[in-house]
């Protein structure tokens, strides 16, 4: 008898929490709008040849040490260059 009453009680208390939460959805809804084209974030700037360099050279350093594997060296390698 104290098992289902426990059970019954977490029923209830759980689809209130439900209900609840679900009315608290419903009210923020309207006041949100979708994002528009104008406030996207602008790009970031590409790095000068002068970072593409020092990244080039910290990363060199990490293959020397043996942090980084050779093929994880060449896909970084790749898209600092693609960037500039």
């Amino acid at each position: 008898m104290f098992r289902r009453r426990a059970m019954r009680r977490a029923a209830v208390v759980g689809g209130v929490a439900y209900t609840a939460g679900k009315a608290g959805t419903n009210q923020s809804a309207p006041a949100e709008q979708p994002p528009t084209a104008q406030q996207e974030a602008p790009t970031p700037a590409a790095p000068s040849a002068e970072e593409s360099m020092e990244e080039l050279t910290k990363l060199k350093d990490l293959l020397d040490k043996g942090v980084l594997t050779q093929a994880e060296f060449d896909a970084q390698k790749q898209k600092i260059l693609q960037t500039m």
